[in-house]
């Protein structure tokens, strides 16, 4: 289906459903039951052309090239610098106002549960060296949305991708009911610019320790909001769970060393959402497994630099699901 050029593919599995859009790669309308009723368990809009209208808070996308913030939008790599599009005040902001959001990717349907979408990101894109050719996978197996996301450049260059929905697991309302888990034992503290220091700092008996269920309602009021990279701890199992009181539960799986946790201090309306959400403060939650924010400026952080060789790849699944069926 295509709206105003932007296409759109629903995958089915039973009772679940998913829309995606060509444009930014949008993960735009997921429906979970639970108690009889399709929860939209992911804030987003009543038309998909509203993506594009109010692109600032990033609804749904995979950002990049360079996901999160990089700072004074400029990096070094070989000896010569780049300058980036500085569109968060003098940073980059994943991947810029033209990146990887904006564009309209190819789509090709694999069956009912499964899309594919490819883009071309030519040299100099937003002040990056070299093209690059991307392609994402998205795929619903019952209540898991897995996203396999590769990118194959022609020289070297930094790529960091994220997935970047809000999730609201009640539909409605804001998420201050629901309970977080991270495993993660630190963050990466940041200055009033919301710049990496550069060091690692550990979580125990801080405002940011979610090891065991914190409700997202009291880390708010004693912190004001959460924009925090999390260190992720080596596990084979999910690294973040998020509950409701409606039941349902979200489990998530991810092979990168970071996840930025976002509580969605600055949404504010914008366009008409879906039916019974709204787009108020803290009405969803973002969980961005990824590389560190700033880790082209930041030589203690991995590297996000990718070549021919040795090109990119990101694993994440998503499974939200009713904890008792």
């Amino acid at each position: 289906m295509s709206e105003g050029g932007i296409e759109s593919v629903k995958l089915i599995s039973g009772d679940v459903s998913v829309t995606i859009l060509s444009l930014g790669c949008i993960t735009h309308d997921w429906r979970v039951p639970v108690a009889g009723e399709l929860v939209p368990v992911v804030q987003s809009y009543a038309e998909p052309e509203d993506h594009r209208r109010f692109p600032e808070t990033f609804k749904g996308v995979i950002a990049g090239r360079v996901a999160n913030r990089t700072s004074g939008a400029r990096f070094v790599m070989e000896g010569k610098t780049y300058s980036l599009d500085a569109n968060d005040g003098v940073n980059h902001l994943h991947g810029g106002a033209g990146g990887l959001t904006r564009q309209l990717w190819r789509m090709e349907r694999d069956g009912q549960r499964a899309v594919r979408l490819t883009l071309h990101s030519p040299h100099g894109d937003q002040g990056y060296p070299g093209a690059v050719d991307f392609e994402v996978t998205i795929a619903l197996e019952g209540y898991r949305l897995t996203y396999d996301m590769r990118a194959s450049p022609d020289r070297p260059t930094p790529i960091n991708l994220a997935q970047h929905s809000y999730y609201n697991l009640m539909g409605t309302g804001d998420v201050s009911d629901h309970f977080l888990t991270l495993k993660a034992s630190a963050i990466t503290p940041v200055g009033q610019d919301m710049i990496p220091t550069g060091m690692i700092q550990g979580v125990e008996g801080k405002d940011l320790h979610f090891r065991n269920p914190v409700r997202l309602g009291d880390a708010i009021a004693r912190t004001g909001g959460i924009d925090t990279n999390f260190v992720l701890d080596e596990t084979n199992g999910p690294v973040a769970h998020l509950s409701a009181p409606n039941g349902l539960r979200l489990q998530l799986w991810s092979d990168q060393p970071g996840l930025q946790l976002y509580s969605g201090r600055f949404l504010h309306p914008d366009g008409r959402p879906l039916e019974g959400q709204s787009h108020e403060p803290f009405a969803g939650v973002c969980l961005e497994p990824q590389h560190f924010p700033d880790a082209l400026n930041q030589p203690g952080f991995p590297s996000i630099i990718c070549t021919p060789e040795q090109p990119y790849a990101q694993s994440l699944s998503v499974e939200i699901a009713p904890e008792v069926e």
